[in-house]
């Protein structure tokens, strides 16, 4: 009888290591860092819709195209094509960012007028800030450190566009003229998508 029950508990005993290292849990894959903020983007503004603070460095590793807007300009219907650009490669990873401006003296309204007029006139869904500068001395930090990446070129006008690559640099601007569907910005888009 001894010989029964010594014999699984010895197949027990020998097979205890060879079970132990195939359930031994192996070390953790050390999880992909996440990729720096560049410093183009080390800002924070406040939303438009409720005014809270919001980092820039969310959006690291997309394409943006900035755009300074004001709500009554002859280029304020781009709003419609700018939330179709946004809707069409969003998925793929462009952001579109609007930052609305009086510079121009065409955005007298305050931050909840211009959310509800985005909104309600042109269905606006892309991530919106609150009233800042964009031209002249008085631009905000961000905005003097994209004209400084694009060789000195201010918003001379609303819907200047700024497109930045996943690395945060300025790869274009484009005036205002230039409309959201414009073939040669579609093609740098989807250029800077591809990387």
């Amino acid at each position: 009888m001894r010989t029964f029950i010594v014999a699984p508990i010895l197949s027990l005993m020998l097979a205890a290591p060879a079970l132990a290292a195939g359930h031994a849990a192996d070390p953790p894959a050390p999880a992909a860092a996440p990729a720096a903020c560049p410093s183009t983007l080390q800002y924070s503004f406040d939303r438009l819709q409720d005014e809270k603070p919001q980092s820039l460095c969310q959006y690291t590793g997309k394409v943006l195209l900035v755009v300074n807007t004001a709500s009554f300009c002859g280029f304020t219907r781009q709003y419609q094509g700018l939330e179709a650009l946004y809707g069409r490669y969003r998925d793929r990873g462009l952001v579109v960012l609007g930052f609305p401006s009086n510079d121009f003296a065409q955005e007298k309204g305050s931050n909840q007028e211009i959310a509800a007029f985005c909104e309600n006139t042109f269905g606006v869904k892309f991530p919106m800030f609150a009233k800042s500068h964009v031209a002249g001395r008085q631009a905000s930090d961000f905005y003097q450190s994209l004209a400084a990446q694009a060789n000195g070129q201010q918003p001379a006008w609303n819907f200047h566009k700024y497109l930045l690559g996943r690395d945060g640099r300025v790869v274009g601007s484009y005036p205002s003229k230039v409309e959201p569907d414009d073939p040669r910005l579609i093609a740098e888009i989807e250029r800077l998508l591809a990387r």
